[in-house]
């Protein structure tokens, strides 16, 4: 018998970037650049593999399509050599709604790729 699996604590599903975001972060006075595994209206995960520690503060920058996109976050988890999940904790409203375009654009994408 195998055991249960939790259910997922999110409350949007995420949607595959294809490798198609980048985001410029800063972590305790360390820049960097990073490409976006994944992401939903309320965080993502970046892939890194910068050593960083859950609870720290993150402040990020996308620069898309839709225009540049900040927002402040919170490292939610690490897999170490891999990379980050954070957790949105600070969008303005019209960044808020970049990103909100940004995810639709990238749902479009995703499903039409899985088409047969």
């Amino acid at each position: 018998m195998r055991p249960a699996t939790a259910p997922s604590r999110r409350l949007s599903s995420r949607v595959k970037t294809t490798g198609s975001v980048w985001a410029y972060w800063n972590c305790q006075g360390h820049d960097d650049l990073s490409p976006v595994r994944d992401m939903s209206i309320g965080g993502l995960f970046l892939e890194t593999d910068k050593k960083r520690i859950a609870g720290m503060l993150t402040r990020l920058h996308f620069l898309v399509e839709e225009g540049q996109i900040r927002a402040d976050a919170v490292v939610r988890h690490v897999l170490p050599g891999t990379g980050l999940g954070l957790k949105f904790t600070a969008i303005n409203e019209k960044d808020r709604a970049k990103l909100a375009a940004l995810l639709t654009r990238l749902r479009r994408g995703h499903h039409a790729t899985d088409r047969p």
